[in-house]
């Protein structure tokens, strides 16, 4: 249990935007790393193309200002020719994707790993929001993803909280009301793609279970146009399960079957394909364990968000 926050008793198995939102105490202790004077990690700045999206106020035309930027409304009201400013903010906007399909649904050492999928993205999403960032959510499940379009500061990051605890409220209702199939992730990712702005970055919390086979062409797509940092959550029976004999069921849930466990899983030594197979497609990966407190998935994601610290004394 973390040293800072309290969790409630139901902690494990909902998603609870509160303690989402209380999160950002433990990411004011880590110590962040900040960016040089061009924004971007090391000291040179690479080429950028245009002016940004962003428009940060409205002044009267000076000379050098783009004629393509003059404000027809401020000038038309003001009888003066006005000009928009633009800053570029599309690195510091992130879309938190949320794995919350049926086989998400499942832990054994006190938390679900669809929990711990959110719990890292929260962590994610107030770095982001601390370095002056903006952070959006896409949560896929059985059913429609729920989207939450990127916004800054506190109510962001308010956003962020409430639309995570509602996609896994309502993961787990479908769950329960017998919807236990997985859509491809592929299938499912298809929609957030499109929704990262270019040179944004996605983070992208799953277990990785059923892939599909659009799965590589479509990342390789994505890291054309932003950065992927991929929060493998796994859960410890997954790695070291116990001798015995387990029940699980099967397709829509209408068969029982049993599952033989001899050996102790997968040793320290053996690499995990999943890992492999997301370096290889040029991710970003840290392996969120589902029974981690707070605390210590804050600080084993910390330098995930080297891309957004703003330095601060």
């Amino acid at each position: 249990m973390s040293r800072i926050l309290p969790q409630a008793a139901n902690a494990g198995a909902e998603v609870d935007a509160d303690e989402l939102f209380r999160l950002r105490l433990l990411v004011r202790h880590i110590p962040e790393r900040g960016l040089a004077p061009t924004g971007r990690p090391g000291g040179f700045a690479g080429k950028r193309r245009g002016n940004g999206l962003e428009i940060v106020d409205v002044r009267p035309f000076s000379e050098g200002d783009d004629i393509r930027h003059v404000d027809a409304a401020a000038t038309a009201r003001t009888g003066r020719t006005h000009v928009r400013t633009f800053r570029d903010e599309r690195e510091k906007t992130a879309l938190l994707v949320a794995d919350f399909r049926p086989s998400m649904l499942w832990g054994t050492s006190g938390r679900l790993r669809s929990v711990a999928a959110a719990t890292a993205l929260a962590l994610a999403g107030w770095r982001v929001i601390e370095a002056g960032g903006r952070v959006g959510v896409f949560a896929i499940g059985a059913g429609a993803p729920l989207y939450v379009a990127p916004r800054g500061r506190e109510r962001g990051m308010a956003a962020v909280a409430g639309g995570l605890a509602r996609a896994h409220a309502g993961a787990m209702e479908a769950a329960a009301a017998g919807r236990r199939s997985d859509p491809a992730l592929s299938t499912a990712l298809e929609g957030a793609v499109s929704l990262v702005p270019r040179d944004g970055t996605l983070f992208l919390a799953t277990g990785l279970d059923e892939p599909g086979a659009a799965f590589d062409p479509l990342v390789a797509a994505l890291r054309r146009r932003a950065r992927l940092v991929a929060l493998l959550v796994r859960d410890r029976f997954e790695t070291a399960p116990p001798r015995g004999a387990y029940p699980y069921l099967t397709g829509a849930g209408s068969t029982l079957r049993w599952a033989f466990v001899t050996g102790r899983g997968r040793s320290a030594a053996t690499p995990d394909p999943r890992l492999e197979r997301l370096g290889r497609l040029g991710a970003e990966v840290r392996v969120v364990d589902a029974d981690a407190d707070s605390e210590a998935m804050a600080q084993s994601l910390a330098e995930l968000s080297k891309g957004f610290d703003a330095g601060r004394s």
